[in-house]
């Protein structure tokens, strides 16, 4: 094992209760000896730490009894401030300060979307991207998975003055500033080229090229029930033949890695079937758009659901969840070129990797 994914385990050990800040926007308290503890300290690393936000998640195991529920069929029972989806075992609770997630499974796929939703009422909205600071420039790149973020960012990384933000998850203020996501990169056999450095060693074994799209399916088969047992999961995301988990600070050391810039330029990465990258300007309306749409059909399957059940029981209602996201994002993006980037399919991610960090360049040099 290397040290990069010892470091990444390290806080495998009792669980003693943990507190994390997120950019100042939102805080996040997790009770001693809940499950789920291991996973969000490895996931949210970068935010360890205690906050003074004034919105706020609490986390803990014991689901609370609740008086008076609804029943939507056998799928989550809920109240005007509680939601129960018995399947995935997690509660949610509004409170004052935001919500209560209560449950004995691995949580995060409940805390992605809840932390999105507090961030929005702060006037922040997370986003699916690959984020870096250019020189002071804040670059997003929104794409569907697999297009080639975490290939992105280590050409475009690699340039003087350029630093690491984001590679999966970022933040975006509504007033335009980006906010960084240093959380771990899960490194697949298709980046050998690109992170050379990652494969030397003595390593767990990756699933060959060939075999990693049928293993990520079965992960993704699999998911809804794995996340309920924590050891379970914690085995598995840890020794998936699918990927390495491994801090950035690790792969391009503390003094690359960037937590804010305004942003300047958003690029929307897309595959398509043809023979030549295509780049093509996009309005506002548009990239905003892409944006929500792409957030939340990257989610876990899990996280979806919780969205759906939260729409559907009344407690926030869809038109509320995406419009005022949209609202957020729109306002952030007012004066910053938006344009598409169609790659080839049949290009590799260190070829398009190689394209899109000069685009960039071109854009933010020329």
């Amino acid at each position: 094992m290397s040290q990069s994914e010892r470091d990444v385990i390290q806080h495998s050990g009792a669980a003693s209760g943990a507190g994390f800040d997120i950019h100042g926007v939102v805080g996040i308290e997790v009770a001693p000896g809940t499950p789920g503890e291991s996973q969000l300290r490895d996931m949210l690393a970068p935010f360890l730490g205690k906050s003074v936000a004034s919105r706020r998640l609490s986390i803990s195991e014991q689901i609370s009894p609740v008086s008076g529920q609804s029943h939507a069929e056998d799928s989550y029972r809920f109240t005007e401030d509680s939601l129960y989806l018995p399947g995935d075992r997690v509660q949610i609770i509004e409170t004052p300060e935001g919500y209560r997630i209560e449950g004995s499974g691995e949580l995060l796929t409940a805390v992605i979307p809840l932390l999105d939703r507090l961030c929005v009422q702060e006037e922040t909205a997370m986003i699916h991207a690959a984020v870096v600071d250019f020189r002071g420039s804040g670059v997003l790149l929104p794409a569907w998975g697999g297009v080639g973020k975490t290939s992105t960012v280590a050409k475009l990384v690699a340039m003087p003055d350029v630093r690491f933000m984001a590679d999966d998850w970022a933040f975006l203020g509504a007033g335009g500033m980006l906010m960084g996501y240093a959380k771990p990169m899960f490194i697949k056999p298709h980046h050998r080229a690109i992170y050379p450095e990652l494969f030397h060693g003595t390593r767990k074994p990756l699933a060959p090229g060939w075999l990693t799209t049928p293993v990520a399916h079965l992960a993704t088969a699999v998911h809804p029930v794995i996340v309920r047992y924590p050891k379970t999961a914690a085995f598995t995301r840890r020794w998936s033949p699918e990927h390495r988990m491994v801090h950035p600070e690790q792969v391009f050391g503390p003094e690359r890695i960037s937590s804010a810039a305004p942003a300047q330029l958003a690029i929307f990465l897309e595959r398509f079937d043809g023979a030549e990258a295509r780049l093509e300007a996009r309005s506002v309306d548009w990239m905003t758009s892409r944006i929500v749409g792409n957030f939340h059909s990257e989610l876990p399957m899990v996280s979806r659901r919780l969205v759906e059940a939260l729409g559907a029981s009344g407690l926030v209602p869809l038109a509320e969840h995406f419009g005022e996201k949209a609202a957020v994002v729109r306002r952030a993006l007012e004066d910053v070129p938006c344009s598409l980037l169609r790659l080839p399919v049949s290009w590799s991610a260190d070829q398009a990797s190689d394209f899109v960090a000069n685009v960039v360049r071109s854009k933010l040099d020329g």
